[in-house]
């Protein structure tokens, strides 16, 4: 990229590390304003991408986009489409406007590969997005729980068999996050754009204190902080968590803040800081996905002694 890769709250994140001067240096050969081939390519074979958008409160919440393969096309470098709406009843689709941010991860679990996509929706409808490329970059395979995905119904079937609005976690809600190995987090950095990001752990990696607060632990990665740079500049954030036996959907949204060390963060195994999560509003989307993923084995970051794969 011929201008700076990182935004203001990146670059914060990355001074106070230690990081900053390395990570300029890396991002850019490696973050770009367009995709590259494989990445098109990459793209096009998904049946699912997850999306990040902002509601016009300003409020962050992540989400997938379902398809057969090809329903998402990059018919040039600088664009990407989507032969697909959002689910319906699921509060992200507030934010698929036009001129609208929307963050964007394309995800393998299977083969642990995954792509990020930033930019701003060019014409969002009930037949499909088109999105303008501002940023992509690779990202690497760490804490990927593998699983094997499959269709369990038409892939335009994506109503939820049920509905719930929450302003607190439920019995349910609570034992899907206690056990959850995964979560995707939707962030925004105002004109910085909005992005949508991967989370993995051994199950159970993410903390619960009641009904309305999470502590996520923040592992070893890429050292660029786009999340933690986005809650420098904005403090909210909107949470997805998957259940992958069932099809559903909990997704979240509310405050965040970053916890740079203590001992919450020694208590957290393997973390090098962590963030927490205070729910404002949320709600189960039940069986709202037509795809089911069959669990394979742990990311190598996550065996433990106990786990069986």
């Amino acid at each position: 990229m011929d201008r700076a890769p990182f935004h203001a709250g990146e670059v914060a994140v990355q001074s106070r590390l230690g990081v900053a001067q390395r990570m300029d240096e890396i991002g850019r050969r490696v973050v770009r304003d367009h995709l590259p081939e494989q990445h098109r390519r990459f793209y096009e074979q998904l049946p699912f991408m997850l999306a990040g958008s902002v509601d016009p409160a300003g409020r962050p919440w992540a989400t997938l986009l379902v398809g057969p393969p090809g329903f998402v096309q990059a018919p040039d470098p600088g664009h990407l489409t989507f032969a697909t709406a959002p689910i319906p009843g699921d509060p992200a689709a507030a934010g698929f406007r036009v001129g609208a941010p929307l963050g964007l991860l394309g995800i393998e679990l299977h083969t642990r590969r995954r792509n990020r996509v930033n930019g701003r929706l060019l014409a969002a409808g009930p037949v499909g997005l088109r999105l303008q490329v501002d940023q992509t970059v690779g990202n690497c395979p760490q804490y990927i729980q593998g699983r094997e995905v499959e269709w369990v119904r038409d892939a335009a079937d994506t109503r939820p068999r049920a509905v719930a609005h929450l302003h607190e976690l439920d019995g349910d809600a609570m034992a899907l996050v206690d056990r959850a190995d995964t979560l995707f987090v939707a962030t925004h950095a105002g004109s910085a754009g909005a992005d949508v990001s991967h989370r993995g752990g051994p199950a159970g990696f993410v903390r619960r204190h009641g009904g309305g607060e999470l502590l996520v632990p923040d592992y070893s990665g890429n050292r660029m902080f786009m999340t933690l740079g986005n809650l420098q500049l904005d403090g909210r954030a909107g949470l997805l968590f998957i259940d992958f036996e069932r099809g559903d959907l909990l997704t979240l949204t509310g405050r965040a803040e970053i916890v740079w060390d203590g001992p919450e963060v020694q208590a957290l195994a393997g973390a090098e800081r962590a963030w927490r999560f205070h729910l404002d509003e949320g709600w189960w989307l039940r069986d709202s996905l037509p795809l089911r993923w069959r669990w394979r084995d742990w990311a190598p970051q996550n065996v433990r002694p106990d786990a069986v794969d």
